[in-house]
């Protein structure tokens, strides 16, 4: 994720290569940091990124979030607009770890390596609106960035960032099932994926609710009917539902560990 925000920013020119810092504790990805932004430094540890920086994106696992936190705090980080795309970890949280407010907390999705991600966005009570601003412009460049209160944030992780999960699911389903009825493996996977992506667009590009697309495909006593009656038959709908509250109750647990 670290890699993809990175390599947005600077296609999209809203940071120059030569201004990133990465700091990355394993040597291996060092190296591959370092062919991907030739131009960007990389060192070891937080301690050694701070004087180089005057922002902080902590793109790491919740695991390993209270450790980085304590360390940033312990060197000095009250002064820097620190941005968390850790899962779990509330504002209340992280303010607590870094011993700073000027917080913002970013939930983003793995489509953003393709500049497709979709992102939930909050921020703590330290946080300028130029701090979220950037924030925003960041996330943008890799998607969509939306603004939810800290609240909703555990939702947003078991709605759209846990949600290519289960699209990759669908699209894997629907190319089975595509071979099953004669389709080569390769076509069928790429129907299914285009169906996905066109049927996703036409919801963000027609302002319609889902509802009324799926109505304009589905002609009485046709083909489509027939399929819906037996995905209603198996509970995809509830399934679907079920799965979200279930990676949200999970994001959850994960900031009470």
């Amino acid at each position: 994720m670290a890699t993809a925000l990175a390599a947005g920013a600077v296609k999209s020119g809203m940071l120059a290569e030569d201004s990133l810092v990465f700091a990355e504790p394993f040597a291996a990805q060092r190296e591959k940091l370092a062919q991907r932004f030739s131009a960007a430094r990389i060192v070891k540890s937080a301690n050694e990124a701070l004087p180089l920086a005057d922002r902080l994106v902590l793109s790491i696992k919740p695991q390993v979030l209270p450790a980085v936190c304590e360390e940033l705090q312990r060197h000095g980080c009250a002064e820097y607009l620190v941005v968390s795309i850790a899962a779990g970890f509330s504002l209340v949280q992280l303010q607590n770890l870094l011993g700073s407010d000027r917080v913002v907390r970013v939930m983003p999705n793995t489509p953003a390596q393709v500049g497709r991600g979709a992102a939930g966005i909050s921020a703590g009570v330290g946080a300028s609106e130029a701090d979220v601003a950037f924030v925003e412009q960041l996330m943008s460049a890799v998607g969509l960035s939306v603004r939810v209160p800290d609240s909703l944030m555990h939702a947003v992780t078991g709605l759209s960032g846990s949600g290519p999960a289960y699209v990759y699911l669908m699209i894997d389903a629907l190319s089975d099932a595509g071979v099953v009825q004669g389709l080569p493996r390769d076509l069928a996977t790429k129907l299914a994926a285009q169906t996905v992506l066109g049927a996703a667009q036409m919801v963000l590009e027609s302002g319609l609710h889902p509802g009324q697309l799926r109505d304009q495909v589905t002609s009485p006593g046709g083909t489509t009917i027939a399929g819906l009656r037996v995905l209603e038959q198996a509970a995809v709908r509830s399934g679907f539902i079920e799965a979200v509250a279930a990676a949200t109750t999970r994001s959850k647990e994960l900031g009470q560990t």
